[in-house]
């Protein structure tokens, strides 16, 4: 039989294989790692490769994703649909090996991973889900929700700042169930760390209530073993410190930065292979050692005993049993695109002239009790986002039932475990900030757009009409910089009824995340007709219209819209023909077919103006050179909105002098 170090040198050869046929990746990391990896894979990872999406299993998260040769070669040698072709075709086009683990490329990837510290988080987010599904879930006697989350990382995820953020809210929240692997080799890209990371990390983990398994030997598969026992029955979550040799078995480069990102050449891995005892060909893994590692009939075995007993939580609890299944499809319930549809017609009857973040509020008090799976939550502003609806409840560390997550001042710590929380499944997160603060989470709002998860970003405080703030609070390039993001719908929208269809979009979509952009200020309720309801769902519409063809088009969002809208008055008392054209979210009004964007933007009016307290450069897409722009070209001041909507611009007055200006040329 194999021993342990011949299993984990499987691991090993593989990875210095695929990366020198690359001639391109990261061998150091899945080399030093094969240790820890052999244990926690064969004696302990809850998983089945035949049904990677098996709702009970285990997940693991490799958070130091250029190692990701490491995960490959684990789900090649247990048996997933990854066969050695795929290894050989590491980095290269199409391959279901890319550079960096792939959500969706690759089965059993659990989450999207490179950009370091984040892989940490998106743990925090599983290890949350499962707390909370078992909170909500779990009955006496009925344990359907029991995993755990074991997460991978190095010297770089933990110098990120993101990794303090959620590692402070993990151990405030007391996630048993997630045991992370610090693999403290003492290397990164530029050389030893010892010059610019001293930190004493495990001090700094248990201050933030981390149970700390120190200096165990990465290498000892003894020394792991007893290190993951331990971390399984504590009641916090579990750092094991585990001292590895980067590159290990290299006899030239192995505790080198060296070995960290780049081929280790020809000649390099035949002394590996020597000093390994690894004498089989590039590619080759002897029978019996597949043999070893083939998790498919334990996997089959451990799905069967789950679905015994599912079933028998199904006889004692139905209704949950139904509700689970729902849950853990992506389903909404079957009723709630009615019941959505319904409210927004309230709104519209309703009429009122309020602040959009207060319709959203509004209607997550509408929708939220539809929805069991919502899982809000804000960035210690919920006063002001006004996330917190009538049947939040907070999750705590004693009981995580709840359906709200006070993340403390964590924007980039919460944007990265909302991923987390989406792709473990369950759940629909949501979470707040002002606009301007989206910038310290921006890599994540970019993560949950590549991964197409159903992740609701909510922002808040718009524009410069925010108001006494200041420029260090006032959003300027932030629009454009989420409505060029590729899968990242951003909806701006204009008044009560334009917010609650934005929610109502949002939730409705299943393959991508939505960018929910909300006013302090109040807006002017709009009228529209239902046809025009109807159309706020396709992005952009036309909200208010001459007789005949148009002379002039002025497009508006959010509390732009209004001004628009006197604009129009002003200029049809006058004689003029003009449209407005609302337009709430540019990528939805992007994809719709050309014959419905002639009938809003017909392209033989070229005079245009858009208007929009934001960058105005974006909008050049849609006036064309020859359109004019009301927009930010600076940034904001300190003073009251209505001062600063007068200095830079955004003014009835201004309208129309630039609207005559353009129909003269």
């Amino acid at each position: 039989m194999p021993s342990r170090r011949e299993r984990a040198n499987a691991i090993r050869a593989l990875s210095m294989d695929a990366v020198q046929k690359a001639n391109s990746g990261h061998p150091g990391a899945p080399m030093g790692m094969a240790d820890i990896a052999e244990v926690l894979w064969r004696d302990y990872l809850k998983h089945n490769p035949s049904n990677p999406h098996f709702a009970d299993r285990d997940r693991f998260v490799l958070s130091n994703g250029h190692g990701s040769m490491l995960i490959y070669s684990l789900l090649h040698l247990t048996g997933y649909d990854l066969s050695i072709d795929d290894l050989k075709g590491f980095r290269q086009l199409h391959s279901r090996t890319p550079g960096h683990p792939e959500f969706g490329y690759t089965a059993g990837v659990e989450t999207t991973t490179g950009p370091l510290g984040q892989g940490l988080a998106n743990a925090v987010g599983f290890a949350i889900a499962e707390k909370v599904m078992a909170g909500q879930f779990n009955r006496e006697g009925h344990d359907i929700v029991d995993h755990h989350t074991y997460v991978f990382l190095g010297d770089g995820c933990m110098m990120e700042g993101v990794s303090h953020e959620v590692a402070s809210l993990a151990g405030t929240l007391g996630l048993n169930k997630l045991i992370a692997f610090y693999d403290d080799n003492g290397i990164s890209i530029d050389g030893e760390v010892h010059g610019w990371f001293t930190d004493d990390t495990p001090k700094r983990f248990e201050a933030y209530n981390w149970q700390v398994i120190r200096n165990v030997n990465g290498h000892d598969a003894d020394e792991i073993k007893t290190a993951i026992e331990t971390a399984r029955k504590s009641d916090r979550p579990t750092l094991i410190c585990c001292k590895t040799i980067i590159g290990f078995g290299s006899p030239n480069k192995q505790g080198k930065e060296e070995s960290h990102g780049a081929a280790l050449g020809a000649d390099e891995i035949v002394l590996t292979r020597n000093g390994l005892n690894w004498s089989h060909e590039a590619f080759q893994i002897p029978a019996e050692i597949y043999a070893e590692w083939d998790a498919k009939d334990a996997g089959a075995k451990a799905e069967a005993e789950w679905n015994q007993r599912f079933d028998a939580y199904a006889q004692a609890h139905p209704e949950l049993a139904a509700e689970f299944k729902r849950r853990s499809s992506g389903e909404l319930p079957a009723d709630f695109a009615e019941k959505a549809a319904a409210y927004v017609q309230q709104v519209a009857e309703k009429g009122e002239t309020i602040a959009s973040r207060k319709a959203s509020q509004n209607t997550l008090n509408a929708f939220g009790p539809l929805l069991p799976e919502l899982l809000g939550g804000s960035a210690d502003l919920a006063a002001s986002n006004l996330t917190l609806w009538k049947g939040c409840k907070g999750v705590e560390a004693t009981d995580a039932s709840g359906n709200y997550l006070f993340y403390g001042v964590r924007e980039f710590g919460m944007t990265a475990i909302m991923n987390g929380l989406a792709l473990h499944g369950g759940l629909v997160p949501y979470g707040a900030t002002f606009l301007m603060f989206m910038e310290y989470a921006r890599n994540a709002v970019r993560m949950s757009a590549l991964m197409k998860q159903r992740v609701i970003h909510v922002y808040t405080h718009d524009s410069i009409g925010l108001g006494e703030d200041g420029p260090t609070h006032q959003p300027i390039e932030q629009l454009t910089s989420l409505r060029t993001t590729p899968n990242l719908d951003t909806w701006r929208p204009a008044d009560a009824v334009e917010s609650a269809v934005c929610w109502q979009q949002a939730l409705l979509r299943n393959d991508g995340p939505s960018a929910l952009i909300f006013s302090r200020q109040n807006l002017q309720h709009q009228a529209r007709s239902a046809e025009q309801i109807a159309q706020i769902s396709q992005g952009g519409y036309v909200l208010r219209d001459c007789a005949g063809e148009p002379e002039l088009i002025l497009i508006a969002t959010g509390s732009e819209v209004g001004l628009a809208v006197q604009a129009f008055d002003a200029l049809s008392a006058q004689g003029r023909k003009v449209r407005v054209v609302s337009m709430p979210c540019t990528s939805v009004f992007d994809a719709q077919d050309a014959a419905y964007k002639q009938s809003v933007l017909p392209v033989e009016v070229g005079a245009r103006i858009a208007i929009e307290a934001a960058h105005a450069d974006y909008w050049y897409k849609y006036v064309g050179l020859d359109g004019r722009i009301i927009g930010m070209t600076t940034y904001g001041e300190s003073a009251p909105a209505s001062a600063l909507f007068e200095a830079f611009g955004f003014t009835l007055d201004n309208v129309l002098a630039v609207a005559e200006e353009l129909l003269e040329d």
